[in-house]
């Protein structure tokens, strides 16, 4: 994990770049059974056809994430949009030691790019 602004916002970077702008067809599918759903700790995004990044979100267990019910909001608005057009993008975070340094990181990535599902952007430092 890094340990600096620079680092963080190097890696922030990265992980923009890996959710925001892989290629849509690269993403993963996103459906109610949750079997395409990695079950590990990452960066997530939730990416629509043609009108980008919806949400972005961080979590030790991406699959529990998607199928507790802690999540049912994230239904209730995606149900408005098709399931072809709908995916998620995932960078793996291996990391998980330092919840600060996390929620920082996260918050770089939200302030980048500002997700209209995101309801709550965490301030800069």
């Amino acid at each position: 994990m890094p340990t600096n602004n620079s680092e963080l916002q190097a890696q922030a970077r990265i992980i923009i770049d890996e959710i925001a702008f892989i290629p849509f067809d690269r993403c993963l599918p996103l459906s109610r059974d949750f079997a395409s759903i990695p079950a590990r700790p990452g960066i997530y995004a939730i990416r629509h056809k043609t009108d980008g990044l919806l949400y972005i979100g961080k979590t030790k267990n991406l699959r529990s994430r998607f199928s507790s019910g802690h999540k049912a909001f994230l239904w209730a608005w995606l149900d408005k949009y098709n399931d072809e057009d709908v995916r998620i993008a995932v960078q793996p975070i291996s990391h998980w030691k330092n919840p600060a340094l996390l929620l920082e990181l996260e918050g770089i990535i939200l302030r980048a790019t500002e997700p209209p599902y995101n309801v709550k952007i965490p301030a800069e430092s």
